[in-house]
């Protein structure tokens, strides 16, 4: 049986390291009062996350879960949301638990690491700083540096060159459809966390190897089960 060394890990962002979904519905609530439109709760906002902002945006316009807003519309929406965005962006938005330390433990047990978010640049990079988490990684590659983003494989294969590794050699953690699907088109295994923003889908049968409901179960899977994954277990 041929069995592959892990070398690296390549996590997830939002839902998977950082609770940031108050900081975005509270950016969300402050455009729609700017255009004059009914603001909305939290728990709302939290099932608009998973597609990027301009998504979540045009779900806050529409109420609709693909719906597309008159294209002026949302070009005002985007402003005033990346404008009050990106000086909030750490207000409230925190680390799930375990995170900081499982980070530690990973890196002290060898594991290079990389952040490959679906974010742009000017919020992702500022979070992870002002979270204290930046130092962790050797490559942070944000949503808006390639010409596609998850599920794409694009930002996994080119986060594991910029890594030095081969793909075989890397595994995504992640919370969502759009990572299980983006590590099985890369070929890699996915380590899925239960606790982000999937929408209740089911990550097992997206291509997940391990589903856990904490973050530090990455660690525990890593360190007793899984430091060497089976080709068996590779989309």
């Amino acid at each position: 049986m041929t069995v592959f060394p892990l070398a690296a890990l390549l996590l997830d962002l939002d839902g998977t390291l950082v609770d940031t979904a108050p900081d975005l519905a509270d950016a969300a609530n402050h455009m729609l009062t700017r255009l004059g439109r009914p603001v909305c709760d939290e728990a709302t906002v939290r099932g608009w996350i998973g597609d990027g902002v301009p998504r979540l945006i045009k779900r806050a316009l529409t109420g609709e879960r693909f719906g597309e807003p008159d294209a002026a519309l949302f070009a005002q929406a985007q402003a005033l949301y990346d404008a009050y965005y990106e000086t909030h962006v750490a207000d409230r938005s925190r680390l799930y638990p375990g995170v900081a330390q499982t980070l530690a433990d990973l890196r002290a047990d060898g594991f290079r690491m990389a952040c490959v978010t679906n974010k742009a640049g000017r919020f992702a990079r500022p979070l992870l700083g002002a979270l204290g988490i930046a130092g962790y990684f050797d490559v942070v590659l944000c949503g808006d540096e390639l010409a596609r983003a998850k599920p794409d494989p694009l930002p996994l294969v080119t986060a594991c060159e910029r890594l030095g590794v081969a793909r075989d050699g890397a595994a995504l953690v992640g919370d969502s459809g759009n990572d299980m699907r983006a590590a099985k088109a890369a070929g890699m295994p996915a380590l899925a966390v239960t606790y982000g923003y999937h929408h209740g889908v089911d990550l097992l049968a997206l291509g997940a190897t391990v589903v856990t409901p904490t973050f530090d179960g990455v660690r525990n899977f890593l360190r007793f089960e899984g430091r060497f994954l089976c080709a068996q277990t590779l989309p």
